[in-house]
C-alpha cells in the first residue's frame, strides 16, 4: 500500500458528549463538555501511536461545530474534509454514569448536523487512497447519510483498503432494532477488521457465550479477517483464523468513567494491524495486540472524556512493563 496518503480514513459523528460530572453546590446536575464522537476517538488514539489520519464528517455552523474542529485538529487529525451545516446544529449527547458502571445516552439529533452526510460531501481521492477505513453505524441511521458512507466503503475498497468496522449500537438513534441489525449486518458482512462489544454480540446472535456468538458471525460473514470482542472489565477475545486468544483487563482502580475505551481498543488494533498487517498472525502476536489495546483503554477509563483523553505510547508501554500478562 506503499504512497496512501493516510494510514487510517474515518467517517462518521463528531459530537459533543456532555459527561455527567456530580452535583452543584445547590443540587442540580453538572455536564461537562468533552469532545467526542466514536470515529475521531479512534482518529485521535493513532494520532498518539504516530499515524497520519483524516476525518470525514459534518457539523453545525455553530460554536460546538467550530470548538470541535479545533480540538481535533490540535490532536493532529486532518479535518479538510469536514463539512459544514448551516441549517442542523452540531449533534449532542448527554451522558449519565449508571450504578452498575453502564451509561445512558440521551442524544440531541434531530436532525444533528453529521446525519446530513450527503455523497455529495466525500472526499474521494482520500478514501480511495487510505491504507485502512474505518466506520460505524450511526452514519447509517438516517437515508442520506447511509448512502454516503456505503459509497464510502466501496471507494475504500476498490482503493484497496482494509475496511474497520464498529457496531457501536445506540439503540435511541434506530427507529426500530430491527433497522439496527439490518445495517449492523451491512457492517459486517464488508469489513475485514471487526471491533464488536459484548452486548452487540448477543444482540447480533442471541448467544451470550462469546465463542459460540462468534463462531456464528465469521461462518456467515468469512470476510471478517480479525475478530475481536471487547468484554468490559473482564477483557478481550480475538478470533483469527483457527486462534482464539483471550487476554484479561487491566485492574488497577482509578477507573473514573468507559467512554471511548472501546474506541481507544480499537484504534490500537488498527495501529497493530498498521504495522504487522493481516497475514500469518500467531497467538503470541494477538496475545500482544489485545495487552496493548486493554491497557489503553484502561488508561483513557481514569480521565474525563475521549478526544482529550488518549494516552501515550510510552504510558501504555510502562504499565505493561510493570504490569505482566498472568501466566
Amino acid at each position: 500500500m506503499a504512497g496512501k496518503h493516510f494510514d487510517v480514513v474515518a467517517l462518521g459523528e463528531l459530537l459533543v458528549d456532555f459527561t455527567d460530572n456530580g452535583l452543584s453546590g445547590q443540587g442540580n446536575p453538572l455536564f461537562e463538555a468533552n469532545p467526542g464522537g466514536a470515529p475521531c476517538n479512534v482518529l485521535a488514539m493513532l494520532r498518539k501511536l504516530g499515524r497520519s489520519c483524516a476525518f470525514v464528517g459534518k457539523v453545525g455552523d455553530d460554536l460546538f461545530g467550530s470548538q470541535l474542529r479545533a480540538v481535533a485538529e490540535e490532536a493532529g487529525i486532518c479535518m479538510d474534509y469536514l463539512a459544514v451545516d448551516r441549517e442542523a446544529r452540531t449533534t449532542l449527547a448527554f451522558v449519565k454514569k449508571l450504578d452498575n458502571g453502564d451509561r445512558d445516552f440521551s442524544f440531541y439529533r434531530n436532525p444533528g448536523a453529521d446525519m446530513r452526510l450527503t455523497e455529495k460531501d466525500l472526499p474521494l481521492e482520500a478514501i480511495e487512497n487510505c491504507r485502512v477505513f474505518h466506520f460505524g453505524t450511526l452514519s447509517m441511521t438516517h437515508e442520506g447519510v447511509r448512502r454516503a458512507t456505503c459509497k464510502a466503503i466501496h471507494c475504500a475498497q476498490k482503493g484497496g483498503a482494509l475496511i474497520s468496522f464498529d457496531p457501536n449500537l445506540r439503540p435511541p438513534l434506530w427507529s426500530s432494532l430491527d433497522e439496527a441489525k439490518a445495517q449492523i449486518e451491512y457492517g459486517l458482512a464488508h469489513c475485514d477488521i471487526l471491533k464488536i462489544a459484548d452486548n452487540e454480540l448477543e444482540f447480533m446472535t442471541g448467544e451470550t457465550d462469546f465463542d459460540k456468538g462468534a463462531a456464528i458471525l465469521r461462518a456467515k460473514y468469512p470476510n471478517i479477517r480479525l475478530f475481536n470482542v471487547t468484554a468490559g472489565a473482564e477483557g478481550s477475545y480475538s478470533y483469527y483464523e483457527d486462534k482464539r486468544v483471550f487476554v484479561p483487563a487491566c485492574k488497577l482502580g482509578g477507573v473514573i468513567e468507559t467512554t471511548g475505551a472501546g474506541d481507544t481498543f480499537c484504534a490500537c488494533v488498527l495501529n497493530f494491524v498498521l504495522e504487522h498487517g493481516l497475514e500469518g498472525l500467531t497467538e503470541k502476536d494477538l496475545t500482544a495486540m489485545l495487552a496493548f489495546a486493554n491497557t489503553a483503554a484502561y488508561l483513557v477509563t481514569t480521565r474525563k472524556g475521549a478526544i482529550h483523553s488518549m494516552p501515550e505510547r510510552r504510558h501504555i508501554e510502562q504499565l505493561l512493563i510493570n504490569r505482566p500478562l498472568a501466566k
